[in-house]
């Protein structure tokens, strides 16, 4: 039987699109700019575009791609090094004032809510099953998000969450979903796992011994994993390109154990 339910958060539960994601580098852009120039750094804010893009590219490279993440402040401090800042420069209070402009631009524009997203979540707490979130986190740190989720009304549903770069690991390594599964404490052939990414989330999934669904979502925002060649050829245990069909996948599945 089913018995727990977790889900991938970016395109899954939540999204953003184009302008959602202009309006969450302007926002992070603005403030970071604001605090180079009050410290005497007017020079290096004017390469803020294109230190901020390297930044990323950075990470990708060196963690990411890697299946392996850091904590928010490590981003902050490659930020610096490509403005030719050194970080050991900065006090404890600037860093700290730096890392909460970097990290908190979604809170100025919310991402979206998935459709249907709210509506599976209420239908698996009638069920009462015990729900739980993996998310990749990139630039916005499992602090902001926990918070997004809450103002979004998603986050009171959700019984346990980790994230990337609280956990140190990404998707689809196993250790990140052993992390949920000690926190949900269900068995693994007990749960079921729903996300956008075959690779990620569904390979990630069932190579612990959960099932998975794949959400193919109608209309896909900016917030998708970089592709990877992996050569293998993976199947989820269901499709479903309406998220509130989840909740009959689950219902088929229990039925289809019921019967058995």
């Amino acid at each position: 039987m089913i018995r727990a339910i977790a889900f991938d958060l970016w395109e899954t539960l939540i999204t953003n699109t184009p302008e959602l994601s202009r309006l969450q580098k302007e926002a992070r852009l603005t403030r970071l700019e604001q605090i180079l120039v009050r410290h005497g750094f007017a020079r290096e804010a004017e390469r803020l575009d294109h230190a901020h893009h390297r930044q990323w590219n950075r990470c990708q490279e060196l963690y990411w791609s890697a299946d392996v993440d850091i904590p928010c402040r490590r981003q902050v401090e490659h930020l610096l090094e490509e403005l030719e800042l050194d970080p050991a420069s900065f006090d404890e209070a600037t860093l700290a004032e730096i890392e909460e402009a970097f990290a908190s631009a979604p809170l100025y524009a919310l991402p979206a809510t998935v459709d249907g997203a709210r509506d599976v979540l209420r239908q698996m707490r009638d069920r009462e099953m015990r729900i739980g979130l993996i998310s990749n986190t990139g630039r916005t740190p499992g602090s902001i998000l926990r918070e997004v989720l809450s103002r979004l009304d998603l986050g009171p549903s959700i019984d346990a969450m980790v994230f990337s770069n609280e956990h140190g690991e990404c998707k689809p390594r196993a250790s990140i979903f052993d992390a949920l599964q000690r926190q949900l404490r269900i068995g693994y052939g007990e749960m079921l796992f729903v996300g956008d990414n075959l690779y990620v989330d569904v390979y990630g999934a069932q190579r612990c011994g959960m099932r998975a669904v794949h959400f193919i979502p109608s209309r896909r925002g900016d917030a998708v994993a970089p592709d990877v060649e992996h050569g293998m050829t993976i199947e989820a245990d269901a499709t479903v390109r309406d998220l509130r069909d989840v909740v009959r996948v689950v219902d088929r599945l229990n039925a289809s154990t019921a019967s058995g």
